[in-house]
């Protein structure tokens, strides 16, 4: 966007919000202020302002977490999505078959946010939750939804070439990444072999609307033990999946 038309203030406010979300009752207002680089009496003026709109709230030991507003805010994002009632019933029926947890997300930028996510019986905590950001190229459901891009945008996501690692086993390299992308292209899905967190595997599939359009991802997300016996089970059921979710949906 065009500095013309860039307000700092707000670029202030969402940078502070960001940080309160990944450190809930955590950071009083000097420790944020420090954090941020951003001196004490705008961090005052700005926390104050955000904490009598709701967005955040202040606790009784002067620490701050997201505000109410926030949450209805959130409620309202994922009404918009009437992805989400057909993806509640039709996992479901695929986590009858595979048994393992399946999640849903889309893209935006670089990242995936993800919307919901339906259980099978593993005990297994995965790393990420519904509302929850990750990076695309770390994982099956954002990689699959990076497939339909040309290089040369690909590069405008990662600029650098090299990518962010998350743990040993993520791809390094927009190079790799374009590569790995091209197959999943060909083959209707992509697999993610401990890319995103250690001990855990992934496969999923692209989710289209009416128009033909990559709107978001679905995936199959298991450990490492059980990745052997299920992966080409979770394959074919989540590129299934997908297709059941393109077809009753306008995302």
């Amino acid at each position: 966007m065009s500095p013309k038309y860039w307000v700092p203030a707000l670029e202030r406010a969402n940078i502070i919000i960001d940080v309160i979300a990944e450190n809930p009752s955590k950071l009083r207002l000097i420790d944020i202020s420090n954090k941020l680089d951003i001196n004490k009496s705008s961090m005052y003026s700005l926390l104050n302002t955000l904490e009598t709109l709701g967005w955040v709230k202040k606790d009784r030991h002067e620490t701050y977490t997201l505000g109410p507003v926030l949450g209805s805010f959130a409620s309202a994002y994922y009404r918009q999505f009437d992805i989400l009632e057909t993806f509640s019933v039709e996992a479901a029926k695929a986590i009858e078959v595979v048994d393992e947890h399946i999640q849903l997300g889309k893209r935006y930028d670089a990242e995936v946010f993800y919307l919901a996510r339906e259980e099978g019986s593993s005990p297994a905590r995965l790393v990420t939750d519904p509302g929850m950001r990750f990076p695309a190229h770390a994982s099956a459901i954002g990689k699959i939804q990076l497939i339909k891009l040309s290089y040369e945008e690909l590069l405008e996501l990662f600029p650098e070439k090299d990518l962010p690692q998350k743990t040993e086993n993520t791809v390094g390299h927009v190079d790799e990444l374009w590569e790995q992308l091209q197959v999943a292209k060909k083959n209707g899905y992509v697999v993610e072999e401990q890319e995103g967190a250690v001990g855990f595997c992934c496969v999923a599939a692209p989710i289209y609307n009416k128009d033909d359009q990559l709107t978001a991802g679905v995936s199959f997300t298991m450990l490492e033990n059980n990745w052997t016996d299920k992966r080409e089970l979770a394959a074919r059921e989540i590129m299934k999946l997908a297709e059941q979710l393109s077809t009753n949906q306008t995302l």
